[in-house]
């Protein structure tokens, strides 16, 4: 399991809203956080800013942007920041969180079923692993 890193998923997100959720592999809710920028520009920044035509333009638009605007695009930013961080530090993206469902719906099927199987969650990807048929996670090669 590749270990995702934090801070790297918030610097992401600092220089777009969104990026820091690509690095994680988050692809819904990197698509959202793209569209909700644009939308908020959209929604706040005036239509003269956004037709600016050269980078001089542009730069001397984003200058004269009202604060209402430049506090709401701040916020979105931020949100994004802290939102790719917290998923990057509680470790599971959403191939590792489909999987530990299904897992854990068969987990706990054996024990409705009370066939008595022992099972314990892996410490590295947090998978249901059967101890009674193997000794390491069979999901990532960790000791159990």
């Amino acid at each position: 399991m590749v270990e995702r890193r934090p801070l790297l998923a918030a610097a992401l997100s600092l220089f777009y809203p969104g990026l820091g959720h690509v690095y994680l592999r988050e692809w819904l809710r990197a698509l959202l956080w793209f569209l909700l920028v644009v939308s908020t520009a959209m929604l706040v920044v005036p239509d003269s800013a956004l037709q600016a035509g050269g980078l001089d333009e542009i730069l001397r638009a984003q200058r004269n942007l009202p604060v209402e605007a430049t506090a709401a695009l701040l916020a979105v930013t931020a949100f994004s920041m802290l939102d790719a961080y917290w998923i990057a530090s509680r470790g599971s993206g959403s191939a590792s969180a489909n999987g530990d469902a299904s897992a854990s719906g068969a987990a706990s099927g054996s024990d409705e079923e009370g066939n008595g199987d022992a099972t314990v969650r892996c410490s590295e990807c947090r998978k249901s692993v059967d101890t009674s048929e193997y000794d390491f996670c069979p999901w990532c090669g960790s000791d159990i």
